[in-house]
């Protein structure tokens, strides 16, 4: 066990160096596929209504229900878990995951108060305000855009980055949620590969 742990901690710069740029690999395509995902009116709707579901919602309840969402994963019965899981924007962002041809691993958008408001799997949290993904992007207002550091699993062999936004209201031009699309950068690297493949066979 020792000498796997101690393999391990010799490859770790090596990997950490081969780490892929998510700017690079999110590509004007790929942000505009994302925009236009996220400016679907189930999204927009979804948002407004839990924003004024929530709006008079105290910190201390805001974390008493991530709490609530921590506790219902370890145990059977996921009254809460489910209600989010099966709304119809969380079926919409499954959809959009599903036909994304493994480019996107999860995608879930967040409300004002950085609650879930829908999501594609379960997170571990259900509540984002603490995190970049929401304080650098709905914080920041309408057109915020955060892209995080590329993180490798190594159970899957895989190379992921989040791609956050804050989420605009088409009529009063303002922030009113965010969402975090986590992307597949491996997936992106062999997709790139292969493009540029085909132009230098079209150049020859």
């Amino acid at each position: 066990m020792k000498k796997y742990v101690a393999l391990f901690a010799a490859m770790a710069p090596m990997l950490a160096s081969a780490a892929p740029n998510p700017s690079e690999l999110i590509d004007e395509t790929l942000r505009k596929e994302i925009a236009h995902v996220l400016a679907n009116e189930i999204v927009i709707q979804s948002i407004r209504f839990q924003n004024e579901k929530y709006q008079d919602l105290s910190q201390d309840s805001v974390i008493e229900l991530d709490n609530l969402w921590r506790k219902q994963r370890e145990e059977e019965d996921q009254y809460f878990i489910s209600a989010v899981l099966s709304n119809p924007l969380s079926s919409y962002l499954t959809r959009v995951q599903a036909h994304s041809q493994g480019k996107i691993v999860e995608i879930f958008v967040m409300d004002d108060k950085g609650l879930n408001v829908g999501q594609s799997a379960v997170s571990s949290d259900f509540w984002q305000g603490d995190e970049g993904k929401w304080q650098k992007t709905y914080k920041e207002g309408a057109g915020s855009l955060f892209i995080d550091e590329a993180e490798y699993d190594e159970d899957i062999d895989r190379w992921r980055a989040q791609y956050n936004i804050a989420i605009t209201d088409p009529e009063t031009k303002k922030a009113i949620g965010a969402a975090t699309v986590e992307l597949n950068l491996t997936e992106l690297m062999r997709l790139k590969g292969e493009l540029e493949g085909g132009k230098n066979e079209l150049s020859e």
